[in-house]
């Protein structure tokens, strides 16, 4: 009877042995698995970055690409422009012109304001206009002495062109269409810098009529 007894219990210890073998390795072989996976997700979302960075590379390529069409583009087009405008004013015939300088009691240094007897002048001016019209195109120009920095005197001139193309539209509804207005800052000096009188006499502003 004991000897039965044993041997029972030595069948029991064998059994759950090799159950517990069986079970360590079913957990390995999963174990495995699950690393084989995840190893490749890794791979796979590493591919995608990657993917993803080249894509936004090129789309940055084309991005510079298009700014510097762009760019060129504006810059032909401003260039087709101008000539456009220096060929249509070559091709204009002057009809007469009114200068509004300092020596005629005008622009005083470094000023745009429009004194009494350049708003008289300009009133002349449209009334011979409206005597005889002939599709009249009207060209303001800026001009100023030598005193004070060249990009100083480009934005007194142009204001002071500005100022006549102004008082030309508010007090005789001049159409803005038919203004144009340029400034040349000290580049065409009519008269020497070199004395109070010259330096008068080249702040101005020159109104062009041109049919």
């Amino acid at each position: 009877m004991r000897k039965a007894l044993w041997a029972t219990v030595m069948v029991a210890l064998v059994s759950v042995s090799a159950g517990a073998c069986a079970t360590k390795k079913f957990v390995r072989t999963r174990v495995g698995e699950v690393n084989d996976k995840v190893s490749t997700l890794s791979k796979s979302v590493e591919e995608t970055q990657e993917r993803t960075r080249q894509n936004e590379q090129r789309i940055g390529d084309v991005d510079q690409r298009v700014t510097q069409v762009a760019d060129e583009s504006k810059a032909g087009i401003e260039k087709v422009s101008l000539r456009a405008e220096e060929i249509e004013r070559a091709t204009k015939r002057l009809v007469y012109e009114v200068v509004i300088s300092e020596d005629q009691g005008n622009f005083k240094f470094a000023k745009s304001d429009l004194p009494d007897e350049a708003r008289t002048e300009l009133d002349r001016l449209v009334e011979q206009l409206k005597a005889d019209p002939q599709g009249a195109f009207i060209e303001i120009e800026g001009h100023t002495d030598n005193v004070g920095t060249p990009e100083v005197n480009k934005r007194i001139g142009l204001e002071r062109a500005e100022a006549v193309k102004r008082y030309l539209y508010e007090t005789h509804q001049v159409p803005l269409h038919k203004m144009n207005v340029i400034t040349y800052g000290e580049e065409k000096p009519i008269a020497p810098n070199d004395t109070r009188d010259g330096r008068a006499q080249n702040r101005r502003v020159v109104v062009k009529v041109l049919t």
